[in-house]
């Protein structure tokens, strides 16, 4: 691990993932990548007098001060907690939030997004709409989603839901690497539905590939409700994270859009990770 990039809107749900954002960092011996956007008003300019650049040069420098007058808080958040000694780069850009995220990616080698959700009664939105939703289902390296409403501890569970294909082997993999790094355990569920096609031979077949995982346990629980189950998992396990793999975006998209969810936007307070293929 060697990069954590970090959108940055200068609100308290950005500041409570970049105390996140923090915290990763130091357990993964990371530096971070602090990436503020903004976005140029589209202007007729056969209907205005002033050049385009005057107006561009304006809000790009109001932008830079803006994020320059920010910095010392978040130096000041970092100090707080101790972990002022983190690496952090900063870069501004003009554009699509999307976009732009997308290639710091690349161009800076990110190895993990971190970023903020709003929480109640907008985290739904937030979640599938245009910034938060986006970014879990087309940038290409984990995400972590961080509600607003939640605190940063230290994080102990992680939970992790599975249907038991070959492609959740990866990622499977790819949550005990972070856990190790947390000194953390990790539960993973499979909620077993009626139509279900996971026989307990595949079952045994992944206990078996991981039986040398000590911070590992599975959990196969037969309920109709998957969404419901996966609720009640987190809070009665205590979980501090969830991961999940982003292989079928309807899946995804289900999980936190039917009624019976809804009550999830409510009171989560546990940060999602998201993992791709």
């Amino acid at each position: 691990m060697k990069k954590i990039l970090i959108p940055l809107d200068f609100s308290e749900t950005s500041d409570n993932a970049f105390v996140y954002a923090l915290e990763m960092a130091k357990l993964l011996k990371a530096e971070l990548v602090l990436l503020h956007t903004f976005e140029l008003p589209v202007v007729d300019t056969q209907a205005m007098s002033f050049n385009y650049a005057t107006i561009y040069n304006t809000i790009e420098l109001a932008n830079f001060e803006h994020f320059k007058e920010k910095l010392p808080q978040l130096r000041s958040m970092a100090s707080e907690r101790k972990l002022d000694h983190i690496p952090m780069n900063h870069i501004l850009m003009d554009g699509d939030l999307l976009n732009n995220i997308k290639k710091v990616v690349v161009e800076e080698n990110i190895d993990l997004v971190v970023m903020g959700t709003n929480g109640a009664e907008g985290w739904f939105d937030t979640l599938l709409g245009t910034n938060t939703g986006a970014v879990l289902t087309n940038v290409e390296v984990p995400v972590l989603s961080v509600p607003a409403d939640a605190q940063y501890k230290k994080i102990e569970t992680i939970a992790f839901t599975t249907r038991f294909r070959p492609k959740d082997i990866e990622a499977l993999h790819k949550v005990l690497f972070y856990a190790k790094k947390f000194q953390a355990q990790v539960k993973c569920l499979y909620v077993k539905t009626i139509d279900s096609d996971v026989n307990s031979e595949t079952i045994n077949r992944w206990k078996s590939h991981f039986e040398d995982e000590e911070n590992l346990q599975f959990f196969i629980i037969p309920d109709e409700d998957v969404q419901r189950t996966i609720e009640d998992f987190l809070d009665n396990q205590n979980a501090d994270m969830l991961a999940m793999l982003t292989y079928k975006r309807n899946f995804f998209v289900e999980l936190f859009t039917t009624t019976t969810t809804q009550k999830l936007s409510y009171y989560l307070k546990t940060p999602i990770l998201a993992l791709h293929e």
